[in-house]
């Protein structure tokens, strides 16, 4: 069988992505004609395994792709990088219930944390769990017929059950959408197509067998892919959305630039001619390349030492790099995009042009957990040999 090249895909869907645009935002979703061209074109399989219908792949393949639809639309990027972030959960069940969930076409899990002060348990019965829960930020949510809640597991008399070392034993339940209320909450700045909305359960029974715990070993897949977690693919995932926005907002500058002459200075000569301008560009341009360097290498080594391994996760240091590769990836890019913007200057609040759209969806990305300024703290303990804490 010939191998995907899925960059060409990608490639391929520019003009049903560019079609979408205007009814994205609208919509808080992606529409339809959009959906049914990325189930087509196999983007909602990337991570599940073969062994399910999917493609499996590795992680700087599955980054390159979503930057790649990033510098397209990034919610459409964003959707795909939770959605498939969410689709490794096959590997953690067994067969049978996998491919239930996930070898029937369209199969889309999306899920999101729980919500602050709101109620997330599964209270063990016979055969499976009674789960109550609220959770949010379910991107994807709008195109998905399952979703997923982590849950604190509670014993049959209501007590909550801990692990070895004392934490609170938490187990992941997947569910119909059909069985959740949804709650539209999604009315933000950016990455408004996401569709990211707050759902709930109430006293629902799921089967044991559609829980898991996440994270944990217990595998049912065999490849490499399966023993990275699937907290990390969701920060390489949103590293390269980040990246792939400013890449396209640093493209649409150059272009600008070639033309548009500022209203002062410069003597009547483009953009491009001014020094100024130079040297921010070609400061913007290194960062960019330096982050997207270290993101796709730690995704690179983090899946070179999972090759090696014949039970249990990657080590810290990988998950660590990971984390603080995207982390610096999202926090670069956005310095990129406010560059480009800035310096095009009134050009760059209208609807019509390349920039503003961009700004507002970079500057969503940045306030998601993986472009919090903490996550340097954690490599930070870890280089000087403090305590440090990896759980989110």
């Amino acid at each position: 069988m010939a191998e995907i090249d899925w960059l060409a895909r990608v490639r391929g869907l520019a003009p049903a992505i560019a079609a979408a645009i205007p009814h994205i935002d609208a919509g808080g979703k992606l529409p339809d004609e959009l959906d049914a061209a990325l189930h087509a074109a196999g983007m909602y399989r990337l991570l599940i395994p073969h062994s399910c219908g999917g493609a499996e792949l590795d992680p700087v393949t599955f980054a390159e792709i979503i930057e790649a639809v990033a510098t397209h639309d990034a919610s459409t990027a964003w959707v795909l990088g939770q959605v498939n972030g969410a689709a490794m959960s096959a590997a953690y069940l067994e067969l049978d219930v996998a491919r239930e969930i996930f070898a029937a076409s369209p199969a889309v899990l999306a899920w999101g944390p729980p919500a602050a002060d709101s109620p997330h348990h599964a209270t063990i019965v016979e055969g499976g769990y009674r789960v109550t829960g609220t959770w949010q930020f379910a991107s994807g949510s709008r195109q998905a017929n399952w979703l997923g809640g982590l849950c604190l597991v509670c014993e049959p008399d209501g007590s909550q059950r801990t692990n070895a070392n004392g934490r609170p034993q938490t187990r992941t339940v997947l569910f119909p959408k059909a069985n959740a209320v949804i709650t539209d909450t999604w009315q933000v700045v950016g990455l408004r197509g996401t569709g990211s909305d707050q759902y709930a359960v109430t006293d629902l029974f799921v089967p044991a067998g559609r829980t898991f715990q996440r994270d944990r070993g217990g595998w049912s897949e065999p490849g490499p892919l399966y023993r990275l977690s699937t907290v990390y693919l969701h920060a390489v995932a949103f590293g390269a959305v980040a990246l792939g926005i400013a890449r396209a907002s640093l493209d649409a500058f150059v272009e600008l630039a070639r033309h548009k002459k500022p209203a002062r200075g410069n003597f009547g000569q483009p953009l491009r001619e001014n020094n100024a301008v130079q040297g921010r560009i070609g400061l913007a341009e290194a960062q960019l390349r330096a982050a997207r360097a270290y993101l796709l290498g730690a995704a690179r080594a983090g899946y070179a030492e999972a090759a090696t391994l014949t039970e249990g996760t990657v080590g810290t240091e990988s998950r660590i790099d990971m984390r603080a590769a995207s982390t610096l990836a999202i926090n670069l890019a956005e310095q990129v995009v406010d560059i480009a913007y800035r310096l095009a200057g009134a050009t760059a609040i209208f609807d019509a042009q390349p920039f503003e759209r961009r700004f507002r969806d970079m500057h969503a990305v940045t306030q998601q957990i993986q472009g919090h300024f903490s996550n340097y703290e954690t490599l930070g303990q870890y280089r000087l040999g403090l305590p440090f804490d990896l759980s989110i």
